[in-house]
This record gives C-alpha cells, structure tokens and sequence, in this order.
C-alpha cells in the first residue's frame, strides 16, 4: 500500500496561476511593470530553483490514476482560463489609453510567454494522453499560437526519430539556436504534413481527406484570428500574432536545449539505436519543475511517452544526462551562442564519453535515415 497523492501534494504544480495576477498588474500599471511577467518566469523561477534546490522524490508510477486528479485538472482548467485571458486582453488593451503602442506590444510578449512557457507545456500533456478531450484541448491550446501542426510533428515524427537526422527538432552539437529557428520552423510544418499525409495514404486514403487535422488546425486558427479582430480590430491581429510568435520561440527555445548534441547509435541500413533515457537531457530543479509540470524530467518523458506528469522519474543519474542548470538559465544561456557553447561543449563531450566510449568519430557515425 502507498499514499495517494493529495491536493496538497499537488498544489505546487499550480504555480502558473500565479502568472495571471502578475500579468493584470503589467496591464494596469504599465511602463516598466509590462517586463513583470518575462522576468517572473525567468528570472524568479531561476532564483527559487537556487534557493529551494533539486528534487529527485518520486511518486509510485504504478499509482491509479484516480489518485493523480489534482494534478491532471490543472492542465485542463488551463485551458479555459487562456481562452478567458485572450479575451480579455485582446478587447482591453488595444483601447487602453493609458498605454503606449511600445507597451501594449510589451503586455503582449509577456502575454506570449505565459502562453508559451505554461499553454504549450500544458498542450504537450495533455496531447499524450488517449483521452479525445484531452488532445481536444490541446489543440485548442496549440491553435491560440498558431502552432497547430505541433501535436502531429511531436508525436508522429519527434518521438520516432529523436537524436536522428530524420527528427528537424534534435539541435546538432555546434549548432547555434538561430540557426536551429530557422531550421525547426519550416522543417517541423514540413515533416507533420508529410507524417500525416502517409498515414492517410497508407490507409487507402488521400492526403486531403477530411480525417487530416490540418483541416481542423486551420479552422482553429482561423477562428483565433477572426476573433482578435472582432476584439480589438487590426490591433487585436497584430498582438495576437505576437504572442504566437513569441510563445513559438519559448517552446523552440525548450525544444533546442532538451536534445541538443544527444544522438543515437548508427546500427547500419539506416537503423538506430532504441531511444533511452541517455538521449534527454533532464534537470532536477524544483521550482522550474513546478512551473513546468515536471517538463525537466525528460529522459522519463521518452522512456513512457505517456506517463502523466506526476509520475515521470528523475531517473538515475549514472543513466540520465543531466544540465548543469534548469530551463530558466539554459534557455538563456541558449539565446548567447557563444556562452551556451562554452557551457555545453565539455558536457555533450562527457556524454559521448560516458555513453558511448566506442565511437571515435561522431561525424561519420550518423547518417541520413532513408525515406
């Protein structure tokens, strides 16, 4: 017998509704107070990982699922709550007189950020879970940032083909992540339209058939649209579009430092290695953990794809590569090429060293996957 979890253990993980208060202040304060939000997420969340410190504590990942109920709800309270926010903030701010062009745009990063850091997190739960509603609602998440196309790239192409030239998402060790963004963008829309139209034509069916989600990725995101301009006319479309852009960047930025450098194995014929818990870099801060629903906890992430978050491990650290520090200060540093550089280099080294001592030469050893 084990104790199941209880609202109490479960409330740390919702710190993102703190975000909402912080975001009001931004909106009804403006000058420098519009900065409160990227500075919470990043800056007060890498404090709190300093002070609090790492976790490696794991729940029973044989607890029912009845026992994970205040965990789950959060992700899809989430989702009705950034409907609302949206909303509001697309009707208020482009006629808040009290706020310059320059901080209306600035409420609109950091309304971005929030939808970027805890919308996306959230969609990426609730997409790998067999509940419909759940991956319902992660497509409505996904389309508020225009970034439909996710759910088919992640799961169809991202989880097969990790840490192999196949997968557009896996950074390479030396590269910077501006080149990475210009890679990732066109190449995850690009793999998630050909994976979903194989698998219709594998069926018998033809890549237009109306069983493509991107039919219902584009009338998603279409209604977002009409509905910023219904709010709050030109101005409403270009904030919104905003928030897209930079929620993007957020997820990409995450995206770039979760894989960066790791490969797998060349097995010859265009084989790989399974995908283990050496291919993700995971990170044990506490705080960073709660924001993220235990995002950091990767390596666990790729091992059972569909484990909910309240029962993925921290992993051993002999099998688990870990970063030197969590999401907030990694997705900076990643933003500083030749800071990230200096700080990765002797860690992917030791990684190839640690995992796979055999492999002299890493250029020659992975190569292109047939198509």
């Amino acid at each position: 017998m084990f104790k199941l979890p209880s609202l109490r253990d479960a409330l740390p993980f919702w710190a993102s509704l703190m975000l909402i208060p912080v975001l009001a202040a931004a909106v009804a304060f403006g000058s420098w107070a519009v900065f409160l939000v990227p500075l919470s997420t990043w800056w007060l969340f890498a404090g709190l990982d300093q002070i609090i410190g790492r976790s490696r504590e794991n729940i029973d990942p044989n607890a029912p699922e009845s026992g994970l109920f205040w965990y789950r709800l959060i992700t899809r309270v989430w989702v009705p709550i950034q409907i609302v926010l949206l909303v509001v903030m697309l009707w208020y701010v482009p006629q808040a007189t009290h706020l310059a062009a320059w901080e209306k745009l600035a409420v609109f990063f950091g309304v971005g950020v929030i939808t970027g850091t805890v919308g996306i997190t959230y969609a990426h739960e609730l997409m790998h879970q067999r509940s419909r509603l759940d991956r319902w609602l992660a497509d409505v998440l996904l389309a508020t940032v225009f970034y439909s196309h996710f759910r088919s790239e992640h799961l169809l192409v991202h989880h097969r083909y990790v840490g192999t030239p196949r997968d557009p998402v896996t950074a390479r060790y030396g590269e910077n992540f501006f080149r990475f963004f210009g890679r990732v963008l066109p190449g995850c829309f690009l793999s998630a339209v050909g994976a979903e139209a194989g698998m219709l034509i594998r069926k018998g069916k033809p890549a237009w058939h109306r069983s493509n989600p991107f039919w219902l990725y584009g009338a998603l995101q279409v209604a977002t649209l009409l509905v910023a301009a219904l709010l709050g006319g030109w101005w409403g479309v270009a904030l919104v579009l905003v928030q897209g852009i930079v929620a993007i960047w957020q997820l990409e930025l995450v995206n770039y430092v979760e894989h960066y450098g790791l490969e797998r194995r060349h097995l010859g014929d265009g084989n790989y290695e399974q995908v283990h818990t050496r291919n993700s870099w995971n990170a044990t801060q506490r705080a960073t953990n709660w924001l993220l629903i235990n995002l950091q906890r990767h390596s666990d992430h790729y091992f059972k794809p569909m484990r909910p978050f309240p029962l993925l491990q921290s992993g051993d650290p002999n099998e688990t590569p870990e970063l030197p520090y969590g999401y907030p200060v990694m997705t900076t540093a990643a933003m500083v090429p030749p800071l990230w550089h200096r700080m990765m280099r002797p860690q992917v080294k030791a990684w190839r060293k640690r995992f796979y001592p055999d492999i002299a030469d890493w250029d020659t050893q992975v190569r292109p996957m047939p198509r």
